[in-house]
């Protein structure tokens, strides 16, 4: 078991959550583990249960950690991932500090160097889903929710390949909150992005010409950038 150090600070929670979280940053506990028991952490940093249930709670907040229930209850590691980011970014359009105008002058400055990147690493494999990815775009679709499904996964794959994860989560990041803005306007359409519209992205990058990819790229986000800007004014209008 990892020995904690005894706690003598004031604000004895946040000394808890440094310790639990550097221990799961350097790998002393790997996602899926379970952390000691409350009683446990009690005892190892000596400090009240009230500052453990607390430490603990700021760490599932965060994501470092889930609490689960019944017989195989307990906190246990998860796998650090984006998604934090992602209901950051969101959280701030909701809150009208991010506009649809921003969020896709973002993705123009962003997703053509995700398409060039994604070209000099293109594989046989690669290309061949990101030609399965324009079949599926081609088939008709039941509702918005499942186009808005079908659509991204051309972004997300050319992020996958691209080579640089922290390009690849603020894709998905964007992504996501692109997705939450249309789903929360709900407009009266079963498809916002005809097929077609990723093809000479996907062409160029399969045929491993990075600056072609990134000029497909960059038309399509202003392209996809401008009929989002225009519903937003459509709806301030009525």
């Amino acid at each position: 078991m990892n020995k904690f150090k005894p706690i003598k600070q004031t604000r004895v929670s946040e000394e808890v959550i440094e310790q639990i979280k550097q221990s799961i940053l350097v790998g002393d506990f790997k996602a899926g583990d379970k952390l000691p028991t409350e009683r446990e952490l009690v005892e190892e940093f000596q400090v009240s249960r009230v500052a453990i249930r607390e430490a603990l709670r700021s760490l599932e907040n965060a994501g470092f950690v889930v609490t689960r229930q019944g017989a195989s209850g307990g906190t246990y590691v998860i796998d650090l991932s984006f998604d934090k980011l992602t209901g950051a970014f969101l959280d701030l359009f909701l809150a009208n500090k991010i506009s649809i105008p921003e969020l896709f002058h973002v993705r123009v400055l962003i997703e053509p160097e995700v398409a060039r990147l994604a070209a000099t690493r293109i594989t046989t494999e690669s290309a061949n889903k990101l030609e399965d990815i324009l079949r599926k775009e081609e088939l008709p679709v039941k509702s918005l929710s499942e186009d808005i499904d079908i659509k991204t996964m051309a972004h997300f794959f050319l992020a996958e390949i691209c080579g640089n994860r922290f390009l690849e989560a603020l894709v998905k990041s964007l992504m996501r909150v692109t997705r939450s803005v249309i789903e929360a306007v709900n407009p009266n359409t079963l498809s916002m992005h005809p097929a077609g519209m990723h093809r000479p992205i996907v062409e160029a990058v399969i045929a491993g010409k990075p600056d072609e990819s990134a000029e497909a790229m960059r038309k399509h986000a202003l392209e996809f950038g401008g009929t989002m800007i225009e519903m937003e004014k459509t709806l301030r209008i009525g």
